[in-house]
């Protein structure tokens, strides 16, 4: 068991999770790490004897199967992230590229597929509070997003071609945080940083966190959860820190520790108000083109309830979170202090995209 001495590849190795996945695999002592990215490896990406890096586009068949060819089992990560894209873009890259990565894995031999899923795939806008996976089916006909049911759909692809040569498994983070976060908290921490932040709602929403070690941990066990037998084949699982916190208070924690005022000092928005504008902002925004950050989506995101039972992954997958919540928050508030440019550009990238 373990990854030591295979060869594994990772699609969406310059992500904040497929990059840690790659550390963590080196570090594990895998033998050889194939980190394959539409994008260039960052600057300071590892380097390091068991770690090759292949710039390659997921819609690009022909070299999935070279990069894939002779490993044990593929992480597949690459994923497009967040509201902002064109709609064909969610298809190709969520959908169509997973159909791509289980073609190559087919064509070259590969055993074993590890699928970086999302809970957003079983949220339809409404609370969540302490749910494990079977008490939530993915809500086909009713997605908050393209996002989620584009990876909804290559996530059911993924785990339907479930076989003895081929052996998947689905595993989803919920609210993935940490240093080099180029999504979450960056966006957050520009809205703060303009004035423009007020707490949505009454500020006591819960949710689940999932630091990026905890995930990527998370996914290389279930590397060895895939045998043949295994209770834990073509299933899906939930992996979070285990300890759900009030979102806005932790977030406040944040901002307060990059050097900005609290949000708390300023008038908080009712769920109501807020939906009727996002709707509004909706209607304009697709006569004229153009995506704003408030939508119903991220109003619906940002107010509700969000806990999971992460039993299931306890047991089939022999999860437990390596690091505590407070321990990591604490250092990814203190290397987003020590980064202000980080953070900055990636808020910048984010608004580009709309």
């Amino acid at each position: 068991m373990g990854v030591e001495g295979a060869k594994v590849v990772v699609t969406g190795g310059s992500g904040l999770c497929g990059r840690r996945l790659v550390e963590m695999l080196a570090e594990r002592k895998a033998g050889l790490v194939v980190s394959v990215d539409i994008a260039a490896p960052p600057a300071d990406a590892l380097k390091a004897h068991n770690v090759e890096y292949v710039q390659a586009d997921i819609a690009d068949v022909e070299a999935l199967k070279a990069a894939f060819k002779g490993a044990q089992c593929v992480f597949h990560i690459a994923a497009l992230v967040g509201p902002f894209f064109p709609d064909a873009k969610y298809w190709q890259v969520n959908y169509q590229g997973t159909l791509n990565v289980i073609e190559a894995c087919k064509a070259v031999g590969v055993p074993k597929i590890v699928m970086s899923s999302s809970p957003s795939t079983r949220l339809d806008g409404s609370d969540v509070v302490n749910l494990s996976e079977d008490e939530m089916p993915i809500c086909f006909g009713n997605f908050s997003h393209l996002y989620a049911e584009t990876k909804a759909k290559g996530e059911v692809a993924l785990r339907n071609a479930c076989c003895d040569k081929l052996m998947t498994i689905a595993v989803a983070p919920h609210q993935v945080y940490g240093p080099r976060d180029g999504l979450f908290l960056p966006n957050l921490l520009h809205a703060a940083k303009t004035g423009r932040l007020r707490v949505f709602g009454n500020g006591e929403n819960m949710i689940s966190f999932c630091h990026v070690d905890n995930y990527c941990h998370g996914l290389i066990l279930a590397y060895d959860a895939l045998y043949p037998g295994s209770p834990a084949l073509g299933k899906y699982y939930v992996i979070t820190d285990d300890e759900p916190q009030k979102f806005w208070k932790v977030l406040d924690q944040a901002i307060i520790g990059v050097g900005l005022a609290s949000i708390f000092s300023k008038v908080k928005l009712p769920k109501w108000f807020l939906i009727c504008v996002a709707y509004i902002a909706k209607f304009f925004g697709d006569l004229v083109g153009k995506q704003f950050k408030l939508n119903p989506f991220t109003v619906k995101m940002l107010t509700i309830h969000r806990t999971f039972n992460i039993d299931a992954a306890k047991r089939d997958l022999k999860y437990q979170p390596l690091i505590k919540f407070e321990q990591g928050w604490k250092e990814t508030i203190e290397w987003f202090n020590n980064n202000p440019d980080f953070w900055q550009e990636a808020a910048k990238r984010t608004i580009k995209k709309k």
